[in-house]
């Protein structure tokens, strides 16, 4: 009945509402008069200045039926169903001025979830309306109005505790789940999630919170079926492109609660909705938004003490990467090892912990690429908090865990030296830890400490490299099973999967060289670990630069008719080159091992200070100085971009060096045990498999050195006889190796002879083996027993052996030398100074060019011949030589009366007046004082710069393995130089 002042607004309210007699009659569907709706909707948009009475004369009723309804009014509660259908309608409707109604409609359905929480069917129709709304607002309203942003907050949780329901009877409670996810899901895909950033934190720990509860609730078998389908048939595909529709073109979901004849939703329709609404929600974030998710997801596994289901963690931490847009994954596990940083202090490992290093594993063994990763920064913080571990418990069980998870971070690589830039920086961090250790020095526990951070981190770099070839054969279709070190490492890689792996730099030789040091660390656990490590790194990862004895190299090294070697083979056997220098290293090490004591406290002798005198021995200058050549600690090498890395390296070897037994016999006091002599066998056998050219030349004198040791410390002592036995068994083995790679039938059968004639009771144990990039408790040594009665045993005959290599076809065709010419370079003098000297002597300008690491011949000298600014060429020509261009270009001055007058002293401002671009420089493009204000004498004749371009290394030399780039000059062709 209208009465005479009710307003117009509110007599088409009324008239919406069936007679109240018929009010309990009107159900199931409990809908408004359809004429009298429509014409309701229709006056609300033509007016919607009336939406605000509207919306509160609405929301009025709403919250006084809800509060009578909850009291068991079934009339009221009649009532109420039909008043929310008519907000959805006005909603729908009148979606244009939707802001106008939204203060009105959120308090409804807030008021309503409050009072009628345990009726689903009143809840459903709340939640009809609430996704109306979201469906067709543009969120600016959240945030702006603090009532308003409340009671939507409200609401959310309200819905994210249906998502939760523990009804007793288990089709209603997932009915009730169904229906929260639902309203989160209109949510997700509104603008009102998105709209305002602070408000966007508080959403998504409400949203999260019931998504990671369904997902612990079921069983992986089930979450895996149902992954697969999210992506190919989504709730509704017209939710993927809501937000970018006008919003006329919206529609607004409905919800539907029963439908006579169908069976009951099942928990596995509950956890495809809960999958459904988190792929919706990642396919709208980026990645500070996502990094907001992962915050909140930390924060719902908190609250429902989800840690120490592992397996379902892991799980939702792949799924997120690979639900979340392409460009913003990155976020991921950035925020996992953060979260990680976090609870570095903790005393006791948790299952937090536990789950994190597991969750960081999994992201990083996936397939699911990672794009814009800061690896750096990730291998940074996973070893400062592996260190800090183990500084506070070196038996702290989330050890193993953190070195999968440095060595899983090398199957994403992103760029060619990444695994070349993590490897220097571990190794940098390794050199760290072995010269300082990880405590204070009065540290009761400090060496037990220090050895464990450094087989820690020697497992996380050998497992880093390791991920990173399993990685490239996957992406190539190639699976490899994982990797494991045994006592015969005889694996080779061919040029198929040399091919495979060259998207990325392999780590240099000149990189690893900081870490052999490590060979001769006090704690046998260090030593095993690092050879094998060191073994790894020699067979899988060091560059081969074409050293091995297949026919091809044989043809492409052969001698030339005019005696000499080829520039290849030159500089593969060149002192300076990296790999040589490498060798030497290693050999020196491996003799230093073998022969003296181990004794000294790395306390003291990890990084000792070295006097004046030590670095006037360790810095070897060239033979020949020159003129222009910077010192060496100035300079860094093409691969070895770490600062300090030479000084290191020199500290290291003087060391080194005072290990060394001077007595040049063994003795009761050396270390080495029986299974220090197997990992040297190990390096020995695997160098001359892997780089048998160089090797054969860098290594035979050592070993002839190694053996005469042992014939000079032939003794009474049977400990010291069963130490000479040990090596001479070692020796055996690697004779017998290097006769197998070169294909040598007489070298295999004098080793094989003398293995067989060794007495049984001096037959040494078989060697562990270990898996690379896992954790393995520490190695115990098999000490050198002293056996009364030994019996002598000479080994192999070292004379035979020099006879048979020298003799070898195949050995005189790689080397270009005859037979006398091998056993002169055979049986030349080693010690372990000079070789120590040699690993870190410093290249000239001739290795250089040997090496072919310097830039063109003609591009070194073209801007002296040139009269133009041209900085481009300085970026280029950027090689360390002492005799330069200017040296050249001061031989050629005082010619311009030549036939060429471009060859004369320019006397515009020259590029070689400056300092190069690329090594920096204030005064880079500032122009210097002319040089001729200096007078100089005129060279004599051609013969100067004849000489000049023979120290450059660019003309004809006498007597050297390099031929001339370019004959002589010739007075009849000073006239076609570069004009």
């Amino acid at each position: 009945m209208n009465f005479l002042f009710t307003p117009n607004h509110v007599q088409l309210l009324n008239s919406c509402y069936p007679p109240a007699p018929t009010l309990l009659t009107s159900g199931p569907e409990y809908s408004p008069n359809s004429q009298e709706l429509s014409r309701l909707t229709y006056y609300a948009s033509n007016h919607p200045e009336k939406l605000t009475k509207l919306g509160s004369e609405l929301e009025k009723r709403v919250k006084t039926e809800s509060r009578k309804a909850r009291s068991g009014n079934i009339k009221i509660r009649a009532s109420l169903l039909i008043t929310l259908a008519i907000l959805r309608s006005l909603a729908t409707e009148c979606r244009r001025d939707i802001a106008l109604l939204s203060p009105s409609l959120i308090a409804s359905v807030e008021s309503t979830l409050s009072n009628e929480f345990n009726d689903l069917e009143v809840v459903a129709r709340a939640a009809s309306v609430f996704i109306a709304w979201t469906t067709f607002t543009d969120g600016h309203i959240i945030g702006a109005d603090s009532g308003f942003t409340e009671n939507y907050l409200s609401s959310l949780r309200h819905f994210a505790f249906l998502c939760s329901s523990v009804a007793q009877d288990f089709e209603l409670r997932n009915r009730t789940r169904l229906v929260g996810f639902a309203a989160i899901t209109g949510a997700i895909n509104s603008e009102a999630l998105y709209n305002d950033s602070s408000q966007f934190r508080t959403q998504t720990s409400i949203i999260m919170r019931p998504v990671l509860q369904t997902v612990l609730e079921t069983d992986l078998g089930t979450l895996n079926k149902q992954a697969g389908s999210v992506k190919d048939a989504s709730m509704s595909p017209y939710l993927a492109e809501f937000r970018t529709r006008p919003v006329i073109e919206r529609r607004a979901a409905s919800i539907h609660i029963h439908v006579d004849g169908e069976n009951g939703p099942s928990m596995s329709d509950v956890s495809s909705a809960a999958l459904r609404t988190f792929s919706s929600l990642l396919e709208h974030v980026n990645g500070s938004q996502l990094g907001h998710i992962m915050r909140s997801s930390f924060d719902s596994l908190d609250e429902l003490k989800g840690w120490n289901h592992i397996d379902h963690c892991c799980w939702f931490t792949l799924k997120t990467a690979e639900w979340a847009q392409y460009q913003y994954r990155y976020a991921i596990p950035t925020w996992l090892v953060e979260r990680l940083l976090e609870s570095q202090d903790a005393s006791k490992t948790t299952d937090m912990q536990k789950a994190l290093t597991a969750m960081v594993t999994t992201v990083f063994n996936s397939p699911v690429p990672l794009i814009n990763l800061s690896t750096s920064d990730i291998l940074t913080n996973l070893m400062s908090l592996l260190v800090r571990r183990i500084s506070v418990d070196f038996n702290h069980a989330i050890i193993p865990s953190l070195i999968k998870c440095i060595s899983s971070l090398g199957r994403h690589v992103y760029y060619s030296d990444q695994i070349h830039d993590l490897a220097a920086e571990l190794i940098t961090h390794l050199s760290i830890v072995e010269a300082q250790g990880i405590s204070p020095r009065s540290d009761s526990l400090y060496e037990e400490k220090r050895a464990h951070a450094l087989r820690c981190l020697i497992m996380g770099l050998a497992g880093l490299i390791s991920a990173a070839d399993d990685g490239e054969h996957e992406r190539h279709e190639s699976p490899q099973n994982k990797t494991s070190l045994s006592s015969d490492p005889d694996v080779k890689h061919d040029d198929h999967s040399e091919h495979r792996r060259s998207r990325r730099a392999r780590v240099p030789p000149e990189i690893w060289q900081d870490t052999i040091s490590l060979l001769l660390d006090a704690d046998y656990a260090v030593r095993a670990d690092y050879a094998n490590a060191l073994v790894f790194y020699i067979v899988h990862e060091m560059p081969k630069h074409g050293d091995v004895t297949d026919a091809e190299t044989k043809t492409r090294f052969r001698r030339v008719a005019d005696g000499s070697q080829t520039a290849p083979m030159n500089s593969l056997l060149h002192s300076s080159d990296f790999g040589s220098k490498f060798l030497h290293a290693v050999y020196a090490f491996v003799y230093i091992l073998s022969s003296s004591s181990l004794n000294l406290s790395s306390t003291s002798n990890s990084s000792p200070r070295l006097s004046t005198k030590d670095e006037l021995e360790i810095n070897i200058e060239p033979a020949t100085p020159l003129p222009e050549t910077r010192s060496f600690g100035d300079m860094s090498s093409q691969h070895d971009r770490r600062p300090g890395a030479f000084h290191s390296r020199t500290r290291k070897i003087a060391a080194a060096l005072s290990r060394l037994d001077k007595s040049q016999k063994l003795s009761l006091s050396s270390s080495a045990t029986v299974s220090d002599y197997f990992l040297i066998q190990n390096i020995l056998v695997a160098v001359h498999q892997q780089l048998p050219v160089r090797s054969l030349m860098v290594g035979v004198p050592m070993l002839l050195a190694l053996d005469s040791l042992c014939q000079q410390s032939e003794c009474d002592s049977s400990e010291v006889m069963a130490r000479v036995h040990t090596i001479r068994y070692v020796l055996a083995k690697v004779w017998l190796a290097i006769g197998k790679e070169w294909g040598s039938s007489e070298l295999q059968a004098i080793s094989e002879k003398a293995l067989a004639s060794l007495p049984p009771s001096l037959f040494p144990l078989d060697s562990q083996s270990a898996e690379i990039g896992i954790y393995h408790p520490p190695q115990n040594p098999v000490p050198i027993s002293s056996i009364d009665s030994i019996p002598r045993w000479s080994g192999v005959d070292t004379k035979a052996v020099l006879s048979v290599l020298a003799s070898d076809s195949g050995v005189q065709e790689v080397f270009g030398s005859d037979r006398e010419q091998l056993l002169s370079s055979f049986s030349k003098p080693w010690s372990t100074e000079t070789a120590l000297r040699t690993a870190v002597e410093r290249p000239s300008t001739y290795d250089a060019t040997l090496r072919g690491d310097g830039v063109s011949p003609l591009l070194k000298i073209s801007p002296g011949l040139m009269h133009i600014e041209n900085i481009s060429l300085q970026s280029l020509a950027r090689s360390n030589r002492g005799v330069g261009v200017t040296d050249l270009r001061e031989a050629l001055e005082g010619r311009s009366s030549m036939s060429n007058p471009n060859l004369a002293r320019p006397g515009s401002i020259s590029t070689l007046d400056h300092g190069s671009s690329v090594m920096g420089g204030e005064g880079r493009f500032v122009q210097t004082r002319p040089r001729s204000a200096k007078k100089r004498a005129l060279p004599a004749g051609p013969g100067e710069v004849r000489d000049v371009l023979n120290k450059l290394g660019l003309g004809k030399q006498n007597g050297s393995l390099l031929k001339a780039s370019f004959p002589a000059l010739q007075s009849d062709q000073r006239s076609s130089v570069v004009k």
